[in-house]
């Protein structure tokens, strides 16, 4: 299969705000695998282990907050994925909780960005 795959209202493309870009790309790409490229410009983006969202880190912007849309991260392993995330820099923000149906948890990237995460069971 080739991707990223196109369709009419796919998700394919995220500006994460980053106060140090090269520190943000390297904890996306230490914690999740995420392949991180030197464009032309200069400017680093980014893939998603499975080449179907791509993007790029921005200065100047204020971080995502957790107020209002959140965008879920697929992990393989929550507790692994938490731990990793602390490791590298990162906060937890909402720790998983053992007993829901849905395995969720969300954390905050170094420069403020909260996300989510979901593990699928």
């Amino acid at each position: 299969m080739e991707h990223p795959t196109y369709g009419n209202g796919k998700i394919c493309y995220i500006e994460i705000p980053a106060k140090d870009v090269k520190r943000s790309a390297a904890f996306y790409e230490s914690v999740f695998g995420w392949k991180i490229r030197t464009r032309g410009d200069g400017s680093i983006a980014f893939d998603d282990t499975v080449e179907e969202v791509s993007g790029t880190f921005v200065k100047g912007r204020e971080a995502h907050g957790d107020k209002g849309l959140c965008i879920h991260l697929m992990v393989f392993d929550m507790r692994a994925t938490l731990k990793l995330i602390t490791d590298k820099g990162g906060t937890i923000v909402e720790d998983m909780n053992d007993a829901a149906t849905e395995v969720t948890a969300k954390f905050s990237d170094p420069a403020g960005n909260v996300f989510g995460l979901y593990q699928q069971s």
